[in-house]
């Protein structure tokens, strides 16, 4: 998904999935806000004229992506906790 919102404007280095291989992990509601901050970042950085300023706004953006990356893998850890938590504590019962 978030190959598919920012297309040719990954960070160099970022991860790209194999071929033939899915995304199957969900992005949380955190990462999609992150997300749409990161667009907006990106929508901005193409209306300047000033390259510095298109630069800086695209770096802002690539770093929001970073964070809803990571706020997506934090979350579903935290919500596997849960479930696995919530699963033992029914187990003994």
């Amino acid at each position: 998904m978030i190959q598919e919102l920012f297309g040719q404007t990954l960070r160099p280095g970022a991860r790209e999935p194999r071929e033939g291989s899915v995304m199957l992990q969900q992005i949380s509601q955190r990462g999609k806000e992150y997300l749409k901050t990161a667009e907006t970042l990106l929508r901005a950085a193409q209306t300047m004229t000033d390259r510095a300023i298109a630069g800086q706004l695209k770096a802002l953006a690539d770093d929001y992506q970073r964070r809803a990356e990571k706020a997506s893998h934090v979350d579903a850890a935290k919500a596997f906790a849960r479930s696995a938590a919530n699963a033992e504590d029914e187990w003994r019962a």
